[in-house]
């Protein structure tokens, strides 16, 4: 595997959270000198060719996999396209657990779920503006919490978060289901 496609996959899937160089070293395995000056050249491979969309920013000490400012109007098209906005079982899952929760970790939401990673699926429902950050929870490693959007209200028809349907109707009716499951029944 070659150093830079290596660098452009973890740019990729590091999305907007951005990766240090420390990090890199780490995963890769290479020096962090070595690491610079390949992130200097893709920068300037991406930045030079006009018919590439990607560009690589450095913001503080993370480097991020940015899409070109030239290409933020037909990206903003296809976020309001409306087969862009059906939303996944793990964003309905996400968003549903925000907005009961909010303001929540990702790793808290992560161990409601029972996954790993959300991180993906976040950053997607902060580029459709369904959530936001709100500040850094007072915990070591001071993670970022989220909250829901108005624009999450108005994506479910909602006036505020006390339309949101009361949690304890969903659990009585879920006890219920399992008590009138039959397991003898032939179907």
């Amino acid at each position: 595997m070659q150093l830079k496609q290596a660098l452009l996959a973890i740019l990729y899937t590091a999305g907007e959270q951005g990766v240090t160089i420390a990090t890199l070293a780490e995963v890769l395995q290479t020096d962090q000198a070595a690491l610079r000056q390949q992130l200097t050249q893709l920068q300037q491979q991406l930045n030079v060719d006009d018919a590439k969309t990607l560009m690589i920013e450095q913001y503080g000490k993370k480097y991020r996999l940015l899409t070109k400012p030239a290409y933020q109007g037909i990206i903003d098209k296809y976020l309001c396209n409306e087969q862009a906005s059906n939303l996944s079982q793990a964003a309905v899952e996400i968003l549903a657990i925000i907005a009961y929760k909010q303001p929540i970790t990702r790793v808290e939401i992560d161990s409601l779920r029972g996954v790993k990673n959300s991180s993906s699926t976040l950053q997607s429902l902060q580029n459709r503006r369904l959530i936001t950050t709100k500040g850094r929870k007072e915990v070591v490693g001071r993670p970022i919490m989220y909250i829901t959007t108005d624009e999450f209200l108005n994506y479910f028809g909602l006036h505020s978060l006390a339309d949101l349907p009361d949690l304890a109707n969903f659990q009585n009716e879920s006890k219920q289901q399992a008590l009138n499951i039959d397991l003898f029944s032939e179907k």
